[in-house]
């Protein structure tokens, strides 16, 4: 594999990750409290249809990154 396939997986493979960890807060299944906050910082009660929309657009996208890094000829 070449160094600009491994790149391409990483990436891909970071954005998918971070895509399902949007989704997973967005139904709500994950709950996290807020890690920098600069005033009045609360966490989000309950789920959010649009932090779920956005982590299955950002999973798919990530998905296609990898596969196309991991299928990228070397020329």
């Amino acid at each position: 594999m070449r160094l600009i396939q491994i790149v391409g997986v990483l990436i891909g493979a970071f954005i998918a990750s971070l895509g399902l960890l949007w989704f997973l807060q967005g139904m709500a299944i994950i709950q996290m409290r807020p890690i920098l906050c600069v005033a009045n910082c609360e966490p989000i009660v309950g789920g959010s249809p649009l932090w779920a929309a956005a982590g299955v657009v950002a999973f798919v996208v990530g998905v296609v990154v990898a596969l196309f890094g991991a299928r990228r000829s070397g020329t």
